[in-house]
């Protein structure tokens, strides 16, 4: 196996999967990013915009854009952090959760396809070492030079 392998492995399959699901969101309005904040918000409570960012992953900047345009379009809305007057916390609106579990069941294909490729056992295997990999490679692991 050649060092250049696996980056661009990884990259391959998720340029294919962003793909594949823009053009599986697209009659609905939706970009895999916005799926990917509405998924990461349908899995609890309301959330810091910071912390949206960080369990997304993405860059906050892109995150609160992404959350401007969905709250136009009613699916989040944003108030004002309990103990944090600086924070501000998103969550998922009726018309949110509504609109995630639609997508949810039109993203079903694309699911069955990644599952299908994939022996018992397998993905939850490759979620392990991508969530490692992923880990290993944030900013706060890097090691720090010392002069």
């Amino acid at each position: 196996m050649n060092q250049s392998d696996l980056p661009i492995a990884l990259r391959s399959a998720y340029l294919a999967l962003h793909r594949r699901t823009e053009k599986q969101f697209a009659p609905l309005g939706v970009t895999a990013d916005q799926f990917v904040l509405l998924a990461t918000l349908a899995r609890g409570h309301a959330l810091t915009q910071r912390e949206l960012a960080r369990r997304m992953p993405s860059d906050p900047s892109t995150v609160r854009a992404m959350i401007v345009l969905l709250e136009k379009q009613g699916l989040v809305k944003r108030a004002r952090h309990p103990t944090d007057a600086r924070a501000r916390t998103v969550a998922l609106t009726a018309a949110g959760r509504r609109a995630f579990q639609k997508l949810w069941a039109e993203g079903e294909p694309i699911r069955a396809q990644m599952y299908g490729v994939l022996k018992p056992n397998e993905a939850k295997t490759l979620v392990k070492l991508l969530t490692r990999v992923a880990e290993s490679l944030t900013v706060e692991a890097l090691p720090v030079d010392n002069p």
